[in-house]
């Protein structure tokens, strides 16, 4: 029999990783799940390899196939997986207070997103009390920097050669949002966002749904972190975008402060 190069194995083992932890971020974007078809398309991959790596998944309880809507969800074990990591990532402690603090005083439905990668991920949300809202945003959606307020208020304060990178190679980064967001459109809003310290995203994910986000900095001064407000674009107008504004950078300021061990003002 021949062998193997040396390393053979552990590549085609991390392959298979990176495959699963694909289609498992692929499933966890919205709430009700991505169809067999959908999770082909968007990975690239073969409809046998996906399907035979989904089969996989469920039998170990990390995905779920509702049989009712024919998509594939998350998992129980991926719940109890996220309750244990939690406890090393108490940003729920962190976060909360801020968003209802948010919310309370806008309407409107706020949020906390983490940065992953080139990406930011959505992991908690707290609803506003005005009755009209915008759905675009919830727990477990991705977007490339750059896109929705939460990613442009992170990408803008990135160091300079961190943003060329990403805007040298837009159409790659953006995937599906480039044609709402044309590079020169996202450098004016980094631009603007590091001008006013927070981002305004003026409907381009979804028409007439607006958003605004602010950064919050790690012990390091690094964007990791942005909290953000969504909802119609009404509320949204610029005389109401200085007090919007005003709110986000002080809770933001106040994260900030928590997560560097000093006390905010």
């Amino acid at each position: 029999m021949k062998s193997l190069p040396e390393g053979a194995v552990v590549v085609q083992g991390a392959q298979v990783v990176g495959r699963v932890a694909l289609l498992l971020r692929l499933a966890g974007r919205k709430p009700e799940g991505t169809s067999l078809a959908g999770l082909v398309r968007e990975s690239g991959l073969t409809r046998p390899t996906v399907h035979r790596l989904l089969t996989s998944l469920a039998a170990e309880g990390l995905l779920e196939h509702d049989p009712a809507s024919g998509k594939w969800v998350l998992g129980s074990e991926i719940f109890l997986l996220g309750s244990v990591a939690a406890a090393r990532f108490p940003m729920e402690d962190i976060a909360r207070p801020s968003l209802r603090r948010l919310a309370a005083e806008t309407g409107e439905s706020a949020f906390f997103s983490i940065r992953r990668g080139n990406e930011t991920v959505c992991v908690l949300r707290e609803e506003g009390s005005f009755p009209v809202r915008s759905f675009v945003l919830h727990e477990g959606v991705r977007f490339p920097l750059g896109v929705a307020s939460a990613g442009t208020a992170i990408m803008a304060f990135l160091p300079p050669e961190e943003q060329e990178s990403l805007l040298d190679d837009w159409h790659a980064h953006a995937g599906e949002f480039a044609v709402g967001h044309p590079a020169d459109v996202v450098r004016g809003n980094l631009e603007q966002t590091r001008l006013a310290g927070y981002s305004v995203n003026p409907g381009l994910i979804l028409e007439g749904s607006w958003g605004m986000g602010a950064a919050v900095f790690d012990q390091q001064g690094r964007p990791a972190w942005a909290l953000s407000l969504t909802g119609i674009e009404p509320r949204f107008r610029p005389d109401r975008q200085d007090f919007l504004g005003k709110l986000l950078l002080e809770e933001a300021h106040r994260m900030s402060a928590r997560l560097q061990g000093a006390r905010p003002n």
